[in-house]
């Protein structure tokens, strides 16, 4: 099967069908994501800019991680032209509307337990639009909203997963969630907030050490 899908759409290939998966989960959920179209046909170009409400666009390998494999496309052409090239490399793309308001920036939540624990704000390395700590971005603790909060708690619900990062963009309209992370390097946001997240998890794991109640629901 052939074209260009929204998320709502149950269409996933190889190592991308969990990430989109967990993207069509989170729809499902109404929790809010950027506006998000996939294809695997490199004729359906046109329509993918199209449906992602025109550049400036973000593209990404779905394979890809720590910011790696992910393109600011300014104009519809240039947008054409990196969807084209990656699907005449034969990899699975997400193309998603730019929130230019986040202004390079991004928060991940850390949940534990139905529990936000700790949250930091990343920042993007001047003239850089990823906010990964790996691409040069530094972070530091934020105060989240209460919408914040709750909208990361539901995305970890959604997923299944007792412990998890979760990545947000503050828009407009609101915060969307651009990845759930089932496996969240800690380093950074220990760093940033002085929190010993390792010793909540800990925690969290003696507290229900019980024969399948950490057990995650695996719906990621």
């Amino acid at each position: 099967m052939m074209g260009v899908y929204p998320l709502n759409e149950s269409v996933a290939i190889g190592r991308s069908r969990d990430k989109l998966r967990s993207m069509q989960l989170l729809a499902r959920d109404g929790i809010g994501l950027p506006v998000t179209t996939f294809a695997h046909d490199p004729k359906q170009t046109e329509e993918v800019v199209r449906l992602a409400g025109g550049a400036p666009l973000v593209i990404k390998l779905l394979e890809g991680t720590q910011g790696i494999g992910v393109v600011l496309a300014d104009t519809d052409r240039s947008a054409r032209s990196v969807i084209e090239a990656f699907r005449g490399a034969g990899v699975n793309i997400l193309v998603q509307e730019f929130i230019k308001e986040a202004g390079g920036t991004d928060i991940r939540a850390l949940v534990v337990g139905k529990k936000v624990i700790a949250a930091m704000k990343r920042t993007g390395a001047e003239g850089e639009f990823r906010s990964n700590l790996h691409r040069g971005g530094s972070a530091e603790m934020v105060k989240i909203t209460p919408e914040e909060r709750s909208i990361a708690i539901r995305a970890a619900g959604s997923m299944g997963l007792n412990v998890c990062g979760v990545d947000m963009l503050r828009s407009n309209h609101g915060p969307v969630v651009m990845e759930v992370n089932s496996s969240p390097g800690l380093e950074g946001v220990e760093k940033a907030t002085g929190i010993d997240v390792a010793g909540k998890i800990i925690e969290f794991l003696e507290k229900k050490a019980r024969p399948n109640d950490t057990k995650t629901k695996g719906k990621g």
